[in-house]
């Protein structure tokens, strides 16, 4: 998909990409191994594309949201979530909103002259 979407963004001599990340592609924890593992491939993806595409005039980017109040934010034992939550700054899940607002952002100008990055959504980690 995005060959395909990438080759007409480079006729236009512009685009933007935002892969969805996750904060679990950053950090380690037991129990996680594929999903981690595949969240830190797209990062890296991420970061490659956005060098290839970069001379064309297209941004990509990554939201690696942390906790979220979504079918799968909520599927963990509740002793977990209250872990997890724990260790944020902010003591508390994002709201679908809140990610939404970041993937904005960062498909809009105001963030022109971001490319390869990816952006923490996360509560404020440890």
């Amino acid at each position: 998909m995005r060959q395909q979407v990438s080759k007409l963004m480079m006729r236009q001599k512009s685009g933007v990409i935002i892969n969805m990340a996750s904060v679990g592609g950053i950090e380690t924890n037991a129990g996680y191994l594929a999903y981690g593992s595949s969240k830190a491939a797209l990062i890296w993806a991420t970061r490659c594309v956005s060098k290839e595409l970069a001379p064309y005039g297209i941004r990509v980017n990554a939201v690696a949201p942390g906790l979220t109040k979504t079918e799968m934010g909520l599927y963990k034992p509740e002793e977990e979530l209250n872990k997890t939550i724990g260790q944020t700054a902010l003591k508390r899940m994002a709201d679908v909103s809140e990610i939404t607002n970041a993937i904005l952002f960062l498909a809009s100008e105001k963030a022109s002259f971001i490319t390869g990055h990816i952006l923490s959504v996360d509560g404020g980690r440890p």
